[in-house]
């Protein structure tokens, strides 16, 4: 009787010693996720730091192509007014799509500038557009590396038998995931006619 009460207790400890590893894991995985998230909203905001030197630089060349430069900086406005909450699909989406018409509207500026030769040979120009484009690419690294730390962390969230200890002992929900954009589904049309 007593080797059983031993035994019970040792099963006891050795449950509630993996039930705790479970829950930390699961607590590092969302620390994770968030510091992903944090991640792009730096990058974000790198890109956001940089559209009025843009702009302004643009602004000295630019004749009939008021609007685009009123798009980009409404767009910019927009994606910072917008707030995100992680745990609501539909704020992440407002969020993302936000983000996507800035992304959009600089890219028109962009085609923009390829109509005046003189910004093109621009320093300032040439200097802000390298930054954009290495911070376009970050903003990829960094959604692409949270998409990966959601993954994690909901895969824990989900998985038997740490779903039955989180469920139970915790709060945790699953994350959002950040999705593409429904227009970047559809495959560009190339016509040389």
């Amino acid at each position: 009787m007593k080797k059983f009460l031993v035994i019970l207790v040792l099963v006891v400890m050795a449950a509630i010693t993996w039930g705790i590893g479970v829950i930390n894991h699961t607590v590092q995985l969302d620390e994770d996720a968030n510091a992903k998230w944090s991640q792009i909203q730096n990058q974000f905001q790198r890109r956001s730091d940089l559209i009025p030197n843009l702009v302004n630089t643009v602004k000295g060349y630019q004749t009939h192509e008021r609007q685009t430069l009123i798009d980009v900086v409404e767009a910019r406005a927009k994606a910072h007014q917008v707030q995100v909450n992680l745990n609501d699909e539909a704020s992440l989406k407002q969020y993302m799509a936000a983000q996507g018409e800035l992304s959009s509207a600089l890219s028109r500026l962009m085609a923009v500038a390829e109509a005046y030769p003189e910004l093109k040979a621009n320093e300032n120009f040439l200097a802000l557009q390298s930054q954009l484009e290495g911070t376009e690419n970050r903003i990829a690294v960094a959604r692409r590396d949270y998409i990966e730390a959601v993954r994690a962390y909901n895969t824990q969230l989900r998985v038997f038998p740490s779903s039955f200890i989180i469920r139970n002992f915790t709060q945790m929900k699953t994350r959002a995931m950040i999705e593409a954009d429904e227009k970047a589904q559809v495959a560009p049309v190339v016509s040389f006619e």
